[in-house]
């Protein structure tokens, strides 16, 4: 049994009649963190249904969610919020779930023969907790070597932000940007790191605000602890 096997099997317990409750799973899981999958989660029929239809079908299950919670949609401030979210929702903060909207990307060759790591550091990065769909913010450094390709730098922080807006766990974002690096540059030499503040950290459950999580991928040449450390002095880390 793998380790993460056993914290949901230990946690998970049992109800009535000796059934598993699924609920005590999911907070774990939820509580703990925890990733399933570094590609997304997405069914095979996800984009069955056009932006539109989504925005609408969106908009009336979140007006729901804000009448059974006891608010009055016929009140001017309210009113337009179901139609609000199902925007946000699909045209901004989820984004990043359609591959219609991945950045293209064109690379060019290395003219200068710049041999050395490029650095991209605080870039801004702003996601949602797939376990409680809270935001995700802080800062993204980036850093690449060459193999003879380079990329503009207003496409790094593309990148960043297209995987970025989708439900999401840290370490997964992580990896998925350094992953689309790899295979864009045609090099493993490529370093990520993320520093960012969880919502669902600071304004529920432990309600700690001063924490940050860090998560870090490094491959190719940054696994050199000189070469990782040379990164990280440049990103003050």
């Amino acid at each position: 049994m793998s380790y993460r096997e056993e914290i949901i099997f230990t946690n998970t317990g049992t109800g009535k009649n000796g059934k598993t409750n699924g609920h005590n799973k999911h907070e774990t899981i939820g509580d703990n963190h925890i990733a399933t999958s570094i590609d997304t989660p997405m069914r095979d029929d996800a984009f069955e249904l056009s932006d539109e239809q989504k925005m609408e079908i969106i908009e009336d299950k979140f007006r729901d969610i804000m009448e059974t919670m006891g608010l009055d949609l016929n009140d001017d401030s309210l009113s337009g919020t179901p139609h609000r979210v199902a925007k946000m929702f699909v045209k901004e903060i989820f984004s990043g779930l359609n591959p219609a909207n991945k950045p293209k990307v064109s690379v060019f060759d290395n003219k200068f023969k710049y041999g050395e790591m490029l650095v991209e550091k605080n870039i801004n990065m702003n996601s949602t907790c797939e376990h409680h769909f809270l935001p995700i913010v802080g800062k993204a450094h980036v850093a690449y070597i060459s193999s003879g390709e380079v990329i503009g730098l207003s496409k790094i922080n593309r990148i960043v932000d297209y995987f970025a807006r989708r439900p999401q766990v840290q370490e997964r974002l992580t990896v998925q940007i350094a992953n689309e690096l790899k295979s864009i540059l045609k090099t493993d030499d490529v370093a990520v790191v993320i520093d960012a503040k969880h919502m669902c950290v600071s304004s529920r459950g432990i309600q700690d605000e001063s924490s940050s999580t860090v998560t870090a991928e490094y491959s190719g040449k940054f696994k050199d602890k000189s070469v990782r450390e040379e990164f990280l002095k440049y990103v003050e880390l």
